[in-house]
């Protein structure tokens, strides 16, 4: 292509870069470390973590090399589908997770919103109370549980206090009772019914699914909501600070008490950060691992496994790699599963759809108009 002064211009020079035209180089060169990094150390993982979950490889040597051989969904329907020992214990693990999910995030987010909207009034001290609601969030999880390991012995503190008031605690980390059937069993019901005890999901009968989180299993459930609420209360605390006076004052003028300003404007304006908390709560309890290997590995009785320490179990311990990475992918289909349900719960319900946001306008009060523009639509 000739240039005015009559040269002809290289092709890799055949198009003049805007005003801008190099900020898009550039915004590539700075971001290729991190998509270096990610691809290396996260991408790849992922990949070679799904192969492994296709295959019957047992630890020895390379994953993509001749001791793996591709199973396809076999070690999914051993888990799944296949009466035994492992389905028993996923089954198990499920129900145990299930339940820690359903008391914790619930709970810690309630918490965590009233320690939030505690700490937001202008109160004399408030500088204190936000540092030790958040301190023990910082705590490592391995100091925390085994000081809960010492706290709720049989013969320690919390048992000692409930002696006070003339209650005798349980055996804690060694009973291995489901909550709901001790419940139960203060209501003379100790057996269960034909149809819940021949009845089987995941190789766990309806009866010990419907029995609740055993006693252990509370332990780490009180843990939770006493170790989290703090961080999420700061998530809270921020979304609560950046709703301007002057809404609240305009909803007092209009006569609203403090619950109906909680309820009718705080709530919907933190509803994103609302989404966030829920979503890192579901996030963190379905992972929970790291509490059950320090202080139970699944005792007793297997009412504190998780699918977690599970997979982790099946991996390092029994060399069934296929195994244990399957149990790590239906993990993260369940996570993402919960987290989408969560988005759809939490979402506005005056948010205009994408494909509405641009159609035709009409003015107002003009019937004929409005019917010619639904029509369009």
């Amino acid at each position: 292509m000739p240039t005015r002064f009559g040269e002809k211009r290289p092709w890799w020079r055949l198009r003049e870069p805007g005003i801008r035209g190099h900020q898009a180089a550039a915004g590539w060169l700075f971001l290729a470390p991190v998509i270096v990094i990610l691809g290396v150390f996260l991408l790849l993982p992922i990949a070679a973590a799904a192969w492994v979950s296709f295959s019957d490889w047992n630890g020895n040597g390379s994953p993509l090399g001749a001791n793996a051989h591709f199973v396809g969904l076999e070690n999914y329907r051993h888990l799944l589908t296949e009466p035994g020992l492992d389905q028993n214990n996923f089954g198990t693990s499920l129900r145990n997770n299930v339940y820690y999910v359903l008391l914790v995030v619930p709970v810690q987010t309630a918490v965590a919103l009233f320690l939030a909207v505690l700490v937001n009034r202008r109160l004399r001290g408030v500088g204190f109370f936000r540092t030790a609601f958040y301190f023990p969030s910082v705590t490592s999880s391995v100091a925390i549980t085994v000081l809960f390991l010492f706290l709720f012995d049989p013969h320690g503190v919390i048992n000692k206090l409930l002696s006070y008031l003339g209650a005798t605690g349980p055996a804690w980390f060694f009973d291995p009772r489901g909550l709901f059937h001790v419940i139960l069993g203060q209501f003379g019901v100790d057996q269960a019914p034909a149809s819940l005890a021949n009845g089987f999901f995941l190789g766990v009968s309806y009866w010990d699914w419907l029995a609740g989180p055993s006693i252990a299993m509370c332990v780490f459930i009180l843990m939770a909501v006493f170790t989290t609420s703090g961080t999420f209360m700061l998530l809270f605390l921020a979304a609560l600070q950046s709703i301007d006076d002057s809404v609240n004052e305009a909803a007092e003028l209009d006569g609203a008490n403090e619950w109906r300003k909680f309820r009718h404007v705080t709530v919907p304006m933190i509803r994103p950060m609302l989404f966030t908390v829920v979503t890192l709560g579901l996030i963190g309890t379905w992972q929970i691992f790291d509490q059950i290997y320090v202080g139970t590995k699944g005792s007793p009785l297997n009412t504190t496994l998780t699918p977690a320490f599970l997979s982790f179990n099946a991996s390092f311990n029994q060399n069934n790699w296929g195994v244990g990475a399957a149990i790590a992918f239906i993990l993260f289909g369940i996570i993402v599963f919960f987290t989408l349900l969560t988005r759809l719960l939490t979402r506005n319900p005056d948010r205009v759809p994408r494909r509405r946001r641009f159609g035709p306008t009409t003015a107002i009060g003009d019937p004929d108009a409005s019917r010619v523009a639904g029509r369009a639509q």
